[in-house]
């Protein structure tokens, strides 16, 4: 059976990735006047400096600034002028001020959710950034607890779980990332229900999810979660039977 319910944050109770897409094509545009955009693969070479950056800088959009100041000094051989520098500042600090759009249905499924079972909010990213989306999510009163960690990896998982006394064959994650959302919580025993977003960070399509792994379900949209998280439940209910 479950008894708790995780569900995490950006692109799954409101959207945020478009936010990101869009100030890398504004990245480009500045970088097109220095370089030549088609040649230098300026996309996978500002990926490979986030990826680089991760384990310092941790994620969200002060980390994918930095990124990107970094990646254009180097693509540009240390030309680009300081007025671009800032303006790839100011793209930055777009995303930190973008406002919080709800996925369409998300808060009845949440709370169609907390009806039955205790939910927690488990997200990553910029604590500061993170904790203003959630207060103008208007969601944050529904969960029993609220998480912001700087990596979704199993030890994050296993550590919120025994600390709201349950145990991983009895949580069930609600995410739209397999790397991060699901992947860590079936390594543990748990159950991971997949809503895939329209648009994907490539670090976060990195993963090791079999598809037609038994404790994953994939859905389509919010809609679809209440009845997602009763299929985990009733699974749940054989195996203890078992």
């Amino acid at each position: 059976m479950i008894e708790l319910v995780g569900f995490d944050g950006d692109d799954t109770l409101w959207h945020s990735e478009g936010y990101y897409q869009h100030a890398g094509a504004e990245f480009e545009r500045i970088l097109a006047a220095w370089i030549d955009i088609g040649d230098a693969s300026v996309r996978s070479r500002l990926h490979a400096a986030e990826r680089r950056n991760l384990a310092l800088f941790g994620y969200g959009a002060k980390s994918m600034t930095l990124s990107m100041v970094e990646a254009a000094i180097e693509l540009t051989n240390g030309a680009i002028s300081a007025g671009d520098i800032h303006r790839i500042v100011v793209l930055g600090k777009s995303i930190l001020e973008h406002p919080v759009e709800l996925l369409p249905d998300i808060r009845a499924a949440v709370e169609a959710v907390a009806a039955r079972h205790r939910i927690v909010l488990i997200t990553k990213g910029d604590l500061f950034h993170q904790e203003r989306k959630v207060a103008q999510s208007g969601l944050g009163d529904l969960f029993e607890r609220i998480e912001i960690v700087s990596e979704k990896d199993a030890r994050s998982y296993a550590r919120v779980i025994a600390e709201c006394d349950t145990v991983a064959a009895r949580f069930a994650m609600i995410g739209n990332s397999l790397r991060s959302d699901v992947e860590p919580v079936i390594e543990l025993g748990g159950w991971g229900i997949h809503m895939p977003y329209h648009v994907t960070w490539a670090h976060e399509l990195e993963h090791g999810v079999d598809g037609a792994h038994p404790r994953v379900l994939t859905i389509d949209a919010p809609s679809a979660i209440p009845e997602a998280v009763a299929r985990c439940d009733a699974a749940g209910h054989t195996e203890a039977a078992a």
